[in-house]
C-alpha cells in the first residue's frame, strides 16, 4: 500500500543538505509552501539555490531564508518589494539569474516532461538573449557576472531563444488537499507555480491544507506519481504584499 503522507514539516525536509536547489510553487505571498519554509529554516541547510518566482517579502516566506543568508542562487523573474533581495543582489551577497515568469513556468514543465530545451520567442532582441544582464555584483558596485548568451534560431521566418530545462533537488508545493498516494487539489490562483514546481523535481514535497484517505480522479489537478512527500498542515493564511485602505 502507497502512504506519501509523513509526520511532520520537520521530517519532510529532514535530508535537504547544504548546496541543494529547490523549486518553489506560489506567486509572491499567494499559494506558497510556508510552513516546509519555515522547517528548512530550523533544519538549517545553507548554500541553497532557490527556483522561484520571486522570493517572499521581507520577513516572510522565502524572505525569511534570505535574511539568514542561506540561499547563494535565486533563479527568478523580479525582485518585488523585498529591500534585502535587491540589497544582496547589489552588493554582490547573491546570484540571480533573471528568466521571464511564462519562461521560467515551462522550464520547470520541461524538466518534468524530460525535454532538455525548448524555443521560445520572449527575450528576443533583449538583454537577456545577448547575455548582458548582470547575474553577480562586486561588493563595490561593479558587475562580477554577466549572464551567459543564448542560442538563437530562426523558424519559419521569425527569430526564437533557447532555454533550457529545470531539473531541482527538491520541491516545494502548497496544495489545498492532498491523499496519501499524493494526488493534489490546487485553489484557485494556489495553481500558478505549484503544479510545475511539483513536475520538476527529483523529490517533491507537499504541505496540504487537508489530507484525505482518496480523491476522486475527476477532481486531482496533479496526480500522485509526481509527488514523494505529504505532510498536514492545516488552513493557511495568506500574507498582504499591499494593504490599501479608505481613509
Amino acid at each position: 500500500m502507497i502512504n506519501k503522507v509523513v509526520s511532520s514539516a520537520e521530517e519532510a525536509v529532514a535530508d535537504i543538505q547544504d548546496g541543494a536547489s529547490i523549486a518553489v510553487g506560489g506567486f509572491g505571498l499567494v499559494g506558497i509552501p510556508a510552513r516546509l519554509i519555515d522547517a528548512l529554516r530550523a533544519q538549517g541547510a545553507r548554500d541553497l539555490t532557490i527556483i522561484s518566482n520571486n522570493l517572499g517579502t521581507d520577513g516572510f516566506g522565502l524572505g525569511l531564508l534570505l535574511q539568514d543568508k542561506r540561499i547563494s542562487r535565486s533563479i527568478g523573474s523580479y525582485l518585488g518589494t523585498n529591500k534585502e533581495y535587491a540589497r544582496q543582489y547589489l552588493e554582490g551577497e547573491l546570484t540571480v539569474e533573471f528568466t521571464p515568469q511564462g519562461t521560467l513556468a515551462e522550464r520547470m514543465r520541461a524538466g518534468g516532461a524530460g525535454i532538455p530545451a525548448f524555443y521560445t520567442k520572449a527575450g528576443v532582441g533583449t538583454p537577456l538573449a545577448a547575455g548582458e544582464i548582470p547575474t553577480r555584483y562586486n561588493p563595490d558596485g561593479t558587475i562580477a557576472e554577466y549572464s551567459k548568451p543564448k542560442e538563437l534560431r530562426e523558424f519559419n521566418g521569425e527569430q526564437y531563444v533557447m532555454e533550457t530545462a529545470l531539473t531541482p533537488d527538491f520541491a516545494f508545493v502548497h496544495a489545498a488537499k492532498a491523499d496519501r498516494y499524493g494526488n493534489l487539489v490546487f485553489s484557485k490562483t494556489a495553481q500558478n507555480f505549484n503544479p510545475d514546481a511539483a513536475v520538476s523535481a527529483k523529490i517533491t514535497i507537499v504541505q496540504a491544507e487537508e489530507v484525505v484517505d482518496e480523491i476522486p480522479a475527476a477532481e486531482v489537478n496533479l496526480p500522485g506519481i509526481y509527488v514523494d512527500r505529504v505532510v498536514n498542515v492545516g488552513p493557511q493564511e495568506t500574507g498582504i504584499e499591499f494593504r490599501t485602505v479608505s481613509e
